[in-house]
């Protein structure tokens, strides 16, 4: 069953098979979960957005097409119910906390450099939390998920040029803040000979 494709499963779900939904779970679960938390930065409501996204594929498996991927209808489903859950919560602005570590990590850093990162991190973090949601979601699906803008656009169901202008408009605010905190930029002086 393991290694049946999204679609046999998405059809043995359908015809109410529960150990589908399980290979789904364990096929999925990890993306899902990163996703949550990459818009929530919460890890208890990550884990409870993650239960209620696969509790939505048993609920509507029905009308999952099991001809279309299976991983944007997931994307959407959790963007869709971790930006309620900011709605609800009021926590537009909070930092995220695995962002900065998944975009500065590297292998086998020293003690000096560990401290580096994690200041690096706390500075992406703190950057990335202070994006507007539809632009952190964006750049959480491009950068943390590597999905194209292609398949952002279908997530979100937004056109392709609204997501090119979030993921620039995003870009343009982290470089400012991550880029223009940074005292120690050099001065360049160009002179016309």
């Amino acid at each position: 069953m393991y290694g049946a494709s999204d679609k046999d499963l998405v059809h043995q779900l359908q015809r109410g098979d529960l150990d589908a939904l399980g290979a789904l779970y364990d096929r999925h679960h990890q993306r899902v979960y990163r996703t949550a938390l990459g818009i929530t930065n919460d890890p208890e409501a990550a884990a409870d957005l993650l239960q209620d996204v696969f509790l939505r594929v048993y609920r509507f498996a029905r009308r999952i097409d099991p001809d279309r991927p299976l991983e944007p209808w997931l994307y959407r489903v959790t963007a869709n119910l971790a930006y309620t859950w900011l709605k609800r919560r009021k926590r537009w602005y909070r930092y995220l906390v695995e962002v900065g570590e998944w975009l500065a990590r590297e292998l086998g850093p020293g003690p000096q450099r560990q401290l580096e990162l994690d200041e690096e991190a706390a500075k992406t973090r703190k950057a990335v939390a202070a994006l507007p949601v539809s632009q952190r979601m964006v750049v959480v699906l491009y950068y943390l998920n590597d999905l194209s803008i292609e398949e952002i656009a279908g997530i979100l169901d937004i056109p392709e040029g609204t997501v090119k202008s979030r993921l620039y408009y995003a870009r343009s605010t982290l470089k400012k803040r991550l880029l223009l905190q940074d005292d120690r930029l050099p001065q360049v002086n160009y002179e016309l000979s």
